[in-house]
């Protein structure tokens, strides 16, 4: 609606079909927003069928404020924690300009409500990425215009530095980390590549038409985080009533299923496409999960449990202290 604002204001008489190319939706969709504009923000709109286009029939300079309902609000509030908690990264600056300007035409009792509400909450978010704003513009832009991309790219835990060219799908922020899903274009496959890892991203000239029936949602389904895999497992893990009361009410995965036992404890399983990911979430429960199925996954838990019994029985490391239970690291 604001670009639409703009546009009337420049009398550049704006229709549904071009404003919804600009922004990739259907023109039923803008044809509501300047029914809205009309109707219950009261702005002058009228359509000029010589020039097959919008006009204002008076001078508007300023944008009406719209009202907020205190679910808005609410949303705004989560916004502007989550911002806070940037300060001191590249991202800090722009996301506080864009706050900003979220709030700019709020009324005075909403923005006493807003910061009512921010007294009484509050959200804590741990392991953000201090990534690079510059990579994250370009990466961004070349999946938004939808033009190939060129990087040096480290892999996951290799020193080599290895040229990579892809035509970039989706953004995608996982666990605090940002990734772009794309298809490799010398490997001719869709691959997943972390941002942190990439250096010197240049975005290419031509451009590329993503496919219409890719969905990231679609593609990662069977991954627990944003590893993608070729098996199919289904996972069984108990957790018994210490890890059950922390677990009880929270959704890890799209295909969870949770079953109360009879003494308090619960069996949770999933449908995955890999065991690299769920490997390290039944690790982090300590002692308090136990994996039913499948044996691979019990293998690699009961390999890892062995390794770190062996790096901990180290001569020259302190005993562990007796009594002492460690918080999982499930609790985030």
């Amino acid at each position: 609606m604001l670009f639409i604002h703009e546009q009337l204001k420049q009398k550049k008489y704006p229709n549904c079909r071009k404003v919804a190319r600009e922004f990739e939706v259907n023109w039923r969709t803008i044809h509501r927003d300047i029914q809205f504009m009309r109707d219950q923000l009261r702005l002058p709109i009228e359509y000029d069928k010589n020039r097959w286009g919008y006009y204002y029939t008076e001078a508007v300079e300023q944008f009406p404020g719209i009202p907020v309902s205190e679910a808005e609000l609410f949303a705004l509030l989560v916004a502007q924690k989550v911002v806070s908690h940037y300060m001191g990264t590249a991202f800090y600056e722009p996301l506080r300009s864009a706050f900003d300007s979220l709030i700019r035409d709020l009324n005075a009792q909403e923005v006493l409500h807003l910061r009512d509400l921010g007294e009484v909450m509050d959200i804590r978010l741990t392991g953000l990425e201090d990534l690079d704003a510059k990579t994250f513009q370009i990466v961004s832009r070349a999946v938004q215009q939808r033009r190939p991309l060129r990087f040096r790219y480290r892999k996951f835990a290799s020193r080599g530095i290895e040229e990579r060219s892809i035509h970039p799908y989706q953004l995608i922020c996982a666990n605090s980390r940002w990734y772009v899903v794309g298809h490799d274009r010398i490997r001719n496959a869709v691959r997943v590549f972390v941002l942190g890892r990439m250096k010197d991203p240049q975005i290419l000239s031509g451009a590329f038409e993503r496919p219409s029936d890719f969905n990231s949602r679609d593609y990662l389904k069977g991954s627990f985080g944003i590893f993608k895999g070729k098996d199919d497992f289904e996972v069984v893990i108990e957790l018994d009533r210490w890890a059950a009361d922390v677990m009880r009410g929270r959704k890890w995965h799209a295909s969870q299923q949770v079953a109360e036992l009879p003494g308090g404890e619960v069996r949770i399983s999933f449908h995955l496409d890999n065991l690299e990911e769920i490997e390290s979430w039944v690790l982090s429960w300590g002692a308090h999960a136990t994996v039913v199925r499948p044996k691979a996954l019990a293998d690699r838990v009961l390999a890892a449990a062995k390794a770190m019994t062996e790096r901990y029985n180290t001569p020259g490391m302190p005993p562990p202290v007796e009594g002492q239970v460690a918080m999982p690291l499930g609790i985030r």
